[in-house]
């Protein structure tokens, strides 16, 4: 009989008794890095006097009332996007929405939502874009704190209403209390 080259090394054949205490230590690790966690992050806005923000979700578009006229035809959002626009740690959202006609390309409106003072309802703190501007809009985003997106457009009122011939890549930020177009943002045909 050949003897290993190692010598036997008994203590090394776990046993149900080293699995219980291996679960029992772990479970003690993890129950003590449960215990050690940090507290909730808050965050200050010198806006509010420093006084700590609240993180709420995004203001639903759907829940907001929109300042436009559909004639009985129901409101279509159309895009969204959510994103702290003003710094203050909540987020704002922006909708582009029109009235949902039967036919054609309704023009597009945009406009800024923040939750409602009391109640679950959004409201309208800004209009970007009026739907009498006859613009159709596409590329919506929210990006360090700017919001940014594509208008599309028409020469002249004889260009269908499906097939606008003007484009436009535009940015707004809000600046001393307002939305403030980004200068340097060209029309271009399309």
């Amino acid at each position: 009989m050949q003897h290993p080259a190692v010598p036997d090394l008994a203590h090394t054949h776990a046993r149900p008794v080293h699995w219980l205490a291996t679960a029992t230590a772990m479970a003690a690790v993890v129950a003590t890095a449960g215990l050690l966690q940090p507290g909730a992050a808050t965050a200050t806005s010198a806006a509010h006097g420093g006084e700590p923000a609240t993180t709420r979700p995004a203001p639903d578009a759907s829940s907001a009332d929109y300042p436009l006229e559909c004639g009985g035809a129901p409101v279509k959002i159309a895009q969204r996007a959510s994103g702290d626009l003003d710094g203050d740690g909540q987020a704002e959202t922006v909708a582009v929405v029109h009235c949902e006609a039967g036919s054609g390309t309704p023009p597009h409106a945009v406009y800024v939502l923040t939750h409602a003072k009391t109640g679950p309802h959004a409201r309208v703190v800004a209009t970007l874009v009026e739907p009498t501007q006859q613009k159709n809009v596409t590329d919506l985003a929210v990006r360090d704190r700017a919001v940014t997106a594509t208008l599309l457009g028409y020469s002249s009122p004889e260009v269908p209403s499906c097939c606008p011939d003007e484009r436009e890549d535009v940015s707004w930020r809000w600046k001393d209390g307002a939305f403030v177009r980004a200068a340097g943002t060209d029309a271009r045909s399309v």
